[in-house]
């Protein structure tokens, strides 16, 4: 154990402690946590979970709970009856470089209780959460009570029932203002993401009540694995929508540098809502690619742009719904070469082909990993004015590679005769920023 103090000028401002701990000892030290202390967990397997209940860290002296970063890692080993990283009531925490190891129980990995408070400002990163497939119900990172100010990133997660579950089915657990980014998410049976719809929202202390967003950004999200015998078919990544008066209305989210690749039943992506959905790689040898429809409301302020898409069926869908002729839609400057490029789609400078024409205009369009470059040949995907819908859409001035863009060419890539930073494939996520 040791202490760290924080001094201005000659005036003592805060201490806090490191705690230094191994799998016999740790339990005991949870709940002596305060702002800005450590809890360091030494290399081993660690049953007896992480329950974290009114662990409340502050902005600039958050809850640190961390295991080793190289060599032999702290596992945490899940056990029957109970969720393995277990949150309620508990704020401004990092957790990071854990293995969770879900050994085929029915349980989650990473849980805001359904029946906490709150749990918000949570950051969630380097975890490897691996072994929690048991059902298409078992999570491997879940929310259930109001969260927001979450932070979920480079955490890899294979082969969970459900990738990450963000909110409650009935709408009233609402994930708002989080940042999802860095993420390898693989052959989950359902859903890779799922962000629930959300109702009213509540009113808590410190819960966003002006228009907010959640980024979704340069996660990988794939679905190999052809579809488990009784589950149910999911899209990899489906957000809901905000509440439909009120406080959030006018959240959005913003999704953009994401590697989309395969899924044997469902669409890659769906979405409905106020969302923005650019500079995104999309492979889909199965079925449909993205899918804007209604779900348990309507689509509403759009924006679909800049992205690269590859499908076996259809391209880009937009279902728009009873009322959504009261929105602004866009759907413009994509490259898309599907069975079906663009449905219900009118306007927007897109650029589209049949699957056997992707070849004229894409560098190596492939549905096999390896060789797969989605980049433009040179001059094949111009388009005749650069994008504008008024909106401010964080990134949109780089490419999926990091480069400047080039905004008279369709598609994630900007034209270059360059190395590719990130060839997509599925061991770690797209290098960018």
């Amino acid at each position: 154990m040791a202490a760290l103090c924080i001094f201005a000028g000659m005036s003592l401002q805060a201490c806090a402690t490191i705690y230094d701990v191994h799998p016999t000892n740790y339990r005991a030290l949870l709940h002596e946590l305060r702002p800005g202390d450590e809890l360091h967990l030494a290399p081993g397997e660690y049953v007896e979970g992480l329950p974290l209940s009114g662990v409340v860290g502050t902005a600039k002296a958050p809850v640190v709970i961390k295991g080793p970063t190289r060599h032999a890692h702290a596992v945490l080993l899940a056990r029957r009856g109970h969720n393995t990283i277990s949150i309620q009531n508990s704020a401004y925490v990092t957790i990071k470089n854990l293995v969770l190891e879900g050994q085929g129980l029915p349980v989650d990995g990473v849980k805001c209780e359904g029946h906490a408070d709150f749990a918000h400002h949570i950051t969630l990163e380097n975890l490897t959460i691996r072994g929690h497939g048991n059902n298409q119900q078992t999570v491997g990172i879940s929310t259930k009570c109001p969260a927001w100010g979450w932070v979920i990133r480079n955490n890899v997660i294979i082969g969970a029932g459900t990738g990450m579950y963000l909110g409650n089915s009935d709408g009233r657990a609402p994930f708002v203002g989080g940042l999802i980014e860095h993420n390898l998410i693989v052959d989950s049976i359902g859903y890779n993401l799922q962000i629930k719809h959300q109702a009213p929202r509540p009113e808590l202390p410190g819960m966003p009540s002006t228009p907010s967003e959640t980024v979704i950004r340069h996660n990988v999200f794939a679905k190999t694995a052809p579809l488990r015998a009784g589950a149910q078919p999911r899209p990899s990544v489906l957000v809901g929508h905000w509440p439909k008066t009120g406080a959030g209305s006018d959240d959005r989210y913003l999704i953009y540098g994401n590697f989309f690749y395969g899924n044997p039943a469902e669409s890659l992506f769906q979405g409905e809502g106020n969302l923005a959905l650019y500079n995104n790689l999309f492979v889909a040898p199965d079925r449909d690619a993205i899918r804007i429809q209604p779900h348990n409301d309507i689509p509403k302020h759009i924006v679909v742009a800049y992205n690269t898409v590859l499908a076996r069926e259809a391209g880009i869908v937009l279902a728009r719904g009873h009322g959504s002729e009261w929105f602004a839609q866009v759907v413009s400057h994509n490259a898309v070469f599907a069975g079906q490029p663009l449905m219900g789609i009118e306007g927007g400078e897109n650029r589209v082909g049949s699957l056997e024409q992707s070849g004229r205009y894409l560098t190596a369009p492939h549905f096999a990993l390896g060789a797969l470059d989605l980049r433009p040949k040179p001059g094949a995907l111009g388009v005749q004015d650069a994008f504008r819908d008024g909106s401010v859409l964080p990134g949109l001035h780089l490419d999926f590679d990091g480069r400047q863009r080039y905004p008279r060419v369709a598609g994630a890539y900007t034209e270059s005769d360059g190395p590719l930073r990130w060839r997509p494939n599925l061991n770690r996520t797209p290098i960018h920023e």
